[in-house]
């Protein structure tokens, strides 16, 4: 940090387990991907390569060895999986990633209609090559499942191998976690995290008010996805207490009565309404 602040809460260091941030990439340039680094890599802990933009995505390989030079893993979007699942080229697929010298990768099931038993299959053949990321959620807005079914899916899929699982809610923010609106499915949510630990998740979340919601609910060290690469600085203020929405979350007590912050200053707010 630049200078030092009281009352700013931890964060994990790298390379984290938890207090992930994954950032989606659709499609940057060699430029562009320098420039996000310069500024960005300490607050980056993963980047996905959005659905299937490394088919059509020119220097691939150029991309991906910024990435490694400094220390960032990269994985490709789980639709592509899905294009080769359903094209019946799964090995296809395990060679394309040894040879673009991927250890992470990502299952998911949004796009396709996948028996749950045969997407832990998937799992388990690929965690043995490396770290797998599950995605649990549907991107067809008319398939909800509810809070048991996402619970029961994603607990299968870490007791399959993978390392993390993801909750779905697309680029846009406005589906699996969320209503179309964007709003989080709250009671979703809150079942989701008493019956798995937090640190095992990581909940798409490219809103900024999906940011908050779970810094606030989870803490600074929540794992987040799906960010986009002009939020990640804004999205670490976010976790530390600095940026207004989350400004009084990490306060004493004391702090926010002397200065009616957060529910002291709804409560003075409301007596004058009253």
């Amino acid at each position: 940090m630049n200078y030092s602040l009281s009352q700013v809460p931890e964060r994990t260091v790298q390379p984290r387990n938890e207090g992930l941030t994954m950032v989606m990439d659709k499609g940057l340039s060699i430029r562009e991907t320098e420039d996000m680094l310069s500024i960005s890599s300490n607050y980056i802990d993963i980047v996905k390569l959005g659905w299937a933009t490394s088919f059509v995505t020119p220097n691939v390989h150029e991309k991906l060895a910024i990435y490694k030079s400094a220390n960032i893993p990269v994985y490709f979007g789980g639709t592509l999986f899905e294009a080769f699942v359903v094209r019946g080229q799964f090995e296809d697929y395990m060679r394309v990633l040894d040879k673009f010298g991927l250890e992470h990768a990502e299952v998911s099931d949004g796009s396709i209609t996948l028996p749950h038993d045969e997407k832990c299959h998937y799992i388990k053949e690929l965690a043995k090559r490396g770290k797998v990321l599950s995605e649990v959620g549907s991107k067809d807005a008319e398939k909800i499942f509810a809070p048991y079914k996402w619970i029961e899916m994603m607990k299968a899929e870490l007791e399959a191998g993978a390392w993390k699982v993801i909750g779905e809610a697309r680029e846009g923010g406005n589906i699996g976690l969320y209503r179309s609106s964007g709003e989080v499915r709250q009671g979703l949510v809150d079942e989701i995290i008493h019956a798995i630990s937090a640190e095992n998740i990581i909940w798409e979340a490219p809103q900024k008010s999906q940011q908050v919601y779970f810094v606030k609910l989870v803490g600074t060290n929540v794992n987040l996805g799906n960010i986009a690469p002009n939020e990640i600085i804004p999205l670490e203020t976010i976790r530390l207490g600095l940026r207004g929405d989350t400004f009084a979350t990490f306060l004493t007590d004391e702090v926010k009565q002397k200065y009616k912050l957060g529910r002291y200053y709804q409560d003075d707010r409301i007596r004058q309404d009253d």
